[in-house]
């Protein structure tokens, strides 16, 4: 696996002899990386020639600060994982060269974007979206996957992608869980012990039969702080604090 580290370089290897010819499927993340990111670059990695992967921790879609600051940064384990999965090349762009405009310029969605996660963090999808459409064009790959986790995340980027024409797929993948159901997640590295047992409920709770309003209340007698429970695109979503530790977490219906 070679490691890019700068933009400049990167857009240099991009239009050189070693992409000519070959398709290109990119997974963009943030790093701490777990089974659900590297299942991602597996099937990126059987789908084209190459597999690019970048990481980023992306300072625009984090409405909080301190979750910014707690965000897990784990890049040497992240750099064995990669490799272990097959990765081709690995981007490592900074800061200052993702929002050299100071983040003048920016991306937002009007009508899907207020409800669900982003009614309760103002400027997060707005942040998500810009980045990616700037990863998409720096990478110019042919697929890109996305967990369907992050399903409105999902469907804002597929939306976006679409809308201004990129030329880049976007491949939804099937939310990955560990052994007791929690949706794996950088996240959970966070979670105190007791919350980490407590946290599979609220898949369970998303399961059953009851109405969005009664899972809310169970969730809420159980321990956790629900943002919301919502049915919306033929699924049930949910959003609910563990201590300092946001979860997301999504089921068909």
């Amino acid at each position: 696996m070679e490691i890019v580290k700068g933009t400049a370089k990167w857009l240099k290897l991009r239009t050189s002899r070693r992409f000519a010819g070959k398709t290109v499927g990119f997974v963009p993340t943030m790093g701490a990386l777990h089974e659900g990111h590297l299942s991602l670059l597996r099937r990126a990695k059987k789908e084209n020639a190459l597999a690019v992967a970048s990481i980023f921790v992306n300072p625009a879609q984090f409405n909080d600060p301190r979750d910014l600051e707690r965000y897990p940064r784990t890049l040497a384990e992240d750099i064995k994982k990669l490799e272990t999965a097959g990765t081709d090349f690995l981007l490592l762009p900074s800061a200052a060269e993702m929002y050299a405009d100071g983040y003048k310029y920016r991306l937002n969605e009007t009508s899907e974007s207020g409800f669900l996660c982003g009614a309760h963090r103002p400027g997060h999808f707005e942040g998500v979206l810009t980045v990616v459409m700037k990863l998409l064009n720096l990478v110019r790959a042919e697929k890109a996957y996305f967990g369907e986790k992050d399903f409105q995340q999902l469907h804002l980027i597929r939306g976006m992608a679409e809308a201004f024409f990129v030329g880049t797929k976007i491949i939804p993948c099937p939310t990955l869980r560990e052994k007791d159901g929690l949706a794996m997640s950088s996240r959970n590295l966070l979670l105190e012990p007791e919350h980490r047992k407590l946290a599979p409920a609220l898949y369970a709770e998303l399961r059953s039969k009851a109405g969005p309003s009664q899972v809310k209340k169970r969730l809420t007698a159980l321990g956790f702080q629900p943002d919301y429970v919502e049915e919306r695109w033929g699924r049930r979503f949910a959003a609910a604090r563990l201590g300092k530790v946001r979860l997301i977490d999504n089921v068909k219906i």
